[in-house]
Parts: structure tokens; C-alpha cells; sequence
């Protein structure tokens, strides 16, 4: 018996594009949902140039800006929670929706546990033994009035949530929620391959001892694709495991589509407004 009736949502697979693109892509498709004029979305896509995104209320005190500049990476705001990611050699995820959808209705975590049961599935079509595991600090919502414990660090991949996805004790993906009257977005990275704590070159430690001792812990903390598996694994693999993934845990059938012309006409609006523009990045 199925969870969930049979519904038939779009299925964005995107070049990988710069960080402001991206998140104003998923802000625009977020509005149409929450304007009733949107359809049920996942989206897949990757970043080029590599991308440093800051969550929503992260302060940008915590960006080497130098640093930043010198490694030729870009830095973004997100318009959902959590902590700093470096978005490169990856796959993201972007799961946009009314908040009346069987599979995202109810508590953020509600949703959160039913979507993470999707990727779950995902993983396990790529040999990867993931699990989800229950942490009693909530995830972190798209609002300054729910700031990250002043204890954390400012790397997202340090930082437990609940039921993110985790391999050995490890965690690999980590995603963010934001919601709207009538939407929601939750969207989050899998990281394919790559050096985990070149994140860590480009934000600010008291001393470089600490930045050092950040990194020990990230690679104590997180993985990769790559490093579980023992190859590396490309991107269309990983993107097709999160299409089978998600069409049979939530009982969907994706129709490939791209954005409609208002979509897009409102992603260049917030790209140019919004995610390209200091007043946002360095609002915290």
C-alpha cells in the first residue's frame, strides 16, 4: 500500500550555474508555488564557479573575504538555514512544493523525515549505506528569530540535525528548509568527491591552529560519495538515483520540464536584486 496517492510533479536537471543563479532559481520557483501558480518541482543542478552559501541568518563576519577572492570562489546568502557550504563537486538537491502536499504537510521535521526517506532510497541505488539518524537540535529554519547555537561552528557538514543522512556515523548530506504561507522549499548538497576542508581556507579562525583542528574534525565528521564508495561517482549517476529514489518512496512520476517564462523573468529579477547584491549577502 502506498504512502501517498500518485502525483505527476516536474523535473528540472540544470547545467551547473553560478551561486546567485541558484538560489534565485529556487526563490523563484518557491514563489510560484506560494502563488498558486507553480508546479510541484525537484530540481537537480550543480555550481560553477565553486560557491561558498552562507544560511540565512549566518553572520558574513565569518567569510575570509581575501581568501575567498584569492581561490577565485564565489559567496552567496541562501534564502534557508543552517551553515556555511562549499558547493563544489556535487549534486543539490531542490524539492519545491505546496505546504498542502501529503508529502511535505504538518512540522518542518515531518517533512523533513518523509523527504529524507527519498534520499535514503536515492543513496541506496548507489550502493551508498546511508541512514538517517535522530539528533534532538532541530534544523535550522529560514528565520533570524531561530539563530544557530553560539556553539556551533560555522562549517554546515560539523553541525548534527535531525535525521540528516549519515554513512558510518558520518554525515553526507546536509540540507535546509524554507517555507512560505503556501510553499515550501528544502533543498541540500551530496557531496560527490573532493577535499571536504577546503571550506575551511576561506572563513575566519582565531588562529591557524584552530582552522586546523576544524578541519581534523569536519573529516571526523562528514564525507563524500567518493570516499564511501572507494571511486569517484559522476553527477548524471547521482542524479538519476535521486529521480528513481524519489519517484518510488513518494509514489511520483517526474515530467521533465524547465522554468516558464514568468520563472524565469523572476529568477533574473531576484538574481540582479537579491543574491548578487551586498545589501543581502552581507545583511548579518
Amino acid at each position: 500500500m502506498r504512502d501517498y496517492p500518485q502525483s505527476t510533479w516536474r523535473l528540472i536537471l540544470d547545467s551547473p550555474a553560478s551561486g546567485p543563479w541558484n538560489m534565485a532559481v529556487d526563490e523563484a520557483i518557491l514563489e510560484a508555488i506560494d502563488q498558486g501558480s507553480g508546479l510541484p518541482t525537484l530540481r537537480l543542478y550543480g555550481w560553477q564557479p565553486a560557491c561558498l552559501s552562507l544560511g540565512y541568518a549566518q553572520p558574513i563576519a565569518e567569510v575570509s573575504q581575501p581568501a575567498l577572492q584569492a581561490h577565485g570562489w564565489q559567496l552567496v546568502r541562501r534564502p534557508t538555514g543552517g551553515r556555511a557550504i562549499l558547493h563544489v563537486d556535487e549534486l543539490t538537491y531542490a524539492v519545491i512544493a505546496p505546504n498542502d502536499d501529503p508529502r511535505l504537510a504538518g512540522s518542518l521535521l515531518e517533512s523533513y523525515r518523509r523527504l529524507s526517506k527519498a534520499i535514503l532510497n536515492a543513496l541506496h541505488h548507489l550502493g551508498i549505506p546511508a541512514e538517517a539518524s535522530s539528533h534532538p537540535q532541530e534544523i535550522a529554519l529560514d528565520s533570524p528569530s531561530n539563530p544557530d547555537q553560539p556553539s556551533q561552528g560555522p562549517v554546515c557538514f560539523e553541525v548534527p540535525s535531525n535525521y540528516e543522512i549519515t554513512v558510518a556515523n558520518k554525515k553526507l548530506v546536509g540540507s535546509a528548509q524554507a517555507r512560505r504561507k503556501r510553499g515550501v522549499l528544502q533543498h541540500g548538497s551530496f557531496p560527490l568527491y573532493g577535499e571536504l576542508t577546503r571550506i575551511t581556507q576561506v572563513l575566519q579562525f582565531p588562529s591557524e591552529s584552530k582552522r586546523q583542528r576544524a578541519a581534523h574534525r569536519l573529516l571526523e565528521r562528514a564525507t563524500t560519495a567518493e570516499n564511501v564508495l572507494g571511486q569517484p561517482l559522476d553527477w548524471q549517476r547521482a542524479a538519476q538515483a535521486f529521480v528513481a529514489g524519489f519517484e518510488e518512496t513518494l509514489h511520483l512520476q517526474f515530467q521533465p520540464g524547465e522554468l516558464t517564462r514568468a520563472e524565469s523573468q523572476r529568477a533574473q529579477e531576484l538574481e540582479q536584486a537579491k543574491y548578487r547584491h551586498p545589501e543581502w549577502t552581507g545583511k548579518i
